[in-house]
């Protein structure tokens, strides 16, 4: 708490100067210690909240078989989103999952309506798989497609009046049918190697290049040299 010292006494005190309160702003006032605990609390709920979305979009996305994957870009990307990478013989997928309750949701293209807000759903949904596309694709030196999924979790009903280009939407519990639907894209060996890939901590990295510094070629008066003299080569 907010400690108070009460300065009095006159011998105490420097000719001129009158009795004053002096707060100790080295500690947490009351309020701002419930704010951080209010706001510790929040963040633990929303964590764990995601964790079990995670288990279970594992589980759901399991029933399709050994050959489809998913992993968790909050934890791959630091994503703000509850976003998931899902991987199998259908293709590459960034699966944002959106929680509206018993509320309505209703489209018109791009635009999203929930009680009467237009949250920028679709556009979180496909910056989430631009971004995923693009790691994958940096790492592997190809371009690796990476469809972006808009899922809602709720009970509330979802009405078209125009769908997302570049973008599918489906409800939460319907995953497996969507993804299974997009039929048979990739082999099996080239999903475990983009799952792999997906599970390298470099891919994710802006930094992801320098990783492979020492597989380069390094020359000097047109000879190669060894990668340890490449300071000399420059």
């Amino acid at each position: 708490m907010t400690e108070l010292l009460h300065r009095s006494g006159k011998d105490s005190q420097p000719e001129g100067f009158d009795d004053r309160i002096i707060v100790d702003a080295g500690r947490t006032s009351p309020i701002d210690w419930m704010r951080e605990r209010r706001a510790e609390r929040g963040a633990r709920r929303e964590e764990a909240g995601h964790n079990r979305l995670y288990r279970r979009m594992g589980s759901l996305i399991g029933r399709l078989g050994e050959d489809w994957h998913v992993l968790d870009l909050r934890e791959l990307t630091g994503a703000e989103r509850r976003s998931f990478l899902a991987m199998g013989p259908g293709g590459v997928f960034a699966v944002t999952v959106k929680d509206h309750g018993r509320s309505r949701v209703s489209f018109a293209g791009d635009i999203v309506q929930i009680d009467g807000k237009r949250p920028k759903y679709v556009e979180e949904t496909r910056a989430e798989a631009k971004a995923a596309a693009e790691a994958l694709s940096r790492s592997a030196g190809v371009s690796i497609p990476v469809m972006p999924i808009l899922a809602f979790a709720g009970t509330g009903k979802i009405s078209f009046y125009g769908v997302p280009k570049g973008c599918l939407v489906t409800a939460y519990h319907e995953l497996p049918r969507v993804l299974n639907a997009r039929g048979m894209r990739l082999a099996g060996d080239t999903v475990d190697k983009v799952f792999s890939l997906a599970l390298h901590p470099a891919t994710w990295s802006s930094q992801s290049y320098a990783a492979f510094a020492d597989s380069y070629r390094w020359y000097k008066d047109g000879e190669r040299v060894g990668t340890d003299k490449r300071g000399d080569a420059e």
